[in-house]
């Protein structure tokens, strides 16, 4: 179960997000959104704020209690500015970056190692590594971001790198995935609490 995290003025602003913490907005809406979170067997947390402050502002054990969910998408000298204004400074990276998986014109990290890293996370890490699916199913709640999400997607439903830029991720959304590495079913943008009750918490 992978769960989006708050809003914050960095994602407002559409930025390539530089670690930027929730604001008062998000901290609201996560609490609004804490006694809808189904339960699982173990929890995990991206090391952003945003994320962190999401599982802590939801109920999640603490930080120390916390297993290590995948960052986010490393963009390099991006990281914190505006796609705008990427898009107006550098047209060609960002057309290159969002039409060639391989590409990381930012210094960072392409979509296709984002894919991958994601994609060995979700074989390993629901399964808590050594033990195997069908002996020791478990329910595993992770609070990453969006791009963190849609590469799972992608990952689970072996679908192309390309269809990475057709998924769309809410925030405070439960993307649920069901079954086993290699045959996962999906269960995508489900609101963790009534529409009213997150818009009314900004």
């Amino acid at each position: 179960m992978l769960v989006s995290p708050a809003l914050n003025a960095a994602l407002r602003e559409a930025r390539f997000d530089g670690d930027t913490p929730l604001d008062a907005a998000g901290v609201r809406a996560a609490r609004a959104a804490a006694p809808h979170l189904p339960a699982a067997d173990r929890y995990a947390a991206g090391g952003s704020a945003r994320c962190r402050a999401t599982a802590r502002e939801l109920g999640l054990p603490a930080p120390g209690g916390l297993g290590v969910a995948p960052t986010g998408w490393e963009l390099g000298r991006w990281a914190g500015r505006r796609l705008d204004e990427v898009a107006a400074a550098e047209p060609a990276a960002v057309a290159a970056w969002a039409g060639d998986p391989e590409a990381a014109p930012h210094g960072g990290e392409s979509l296709r190692g984002l894919l991958g890293r994601v994609g060995d996370w979700l074989a390993a890490g629901a399964w808590g590594g050594a033990q195997t699916p069908a002996a020791s199913p478990v329910r595993l709640l992770a609070v990453v971001e969006p791009a963190v999400v849609r590469a799972a997607v992608i990952h689970a439903l072996d679908l192309p790198a390309r269809a990475f830029w057709r998924l769309d991720t809410g925030p405070l959304t439960l993307t649920t995935l069901t079954g086993r590495p290699g045959r996962w079913n999906l269960a995508t943008g489900q609101p963790l609490a009534p529409a009213g009750a997150v818009r009314g918490a900004g």
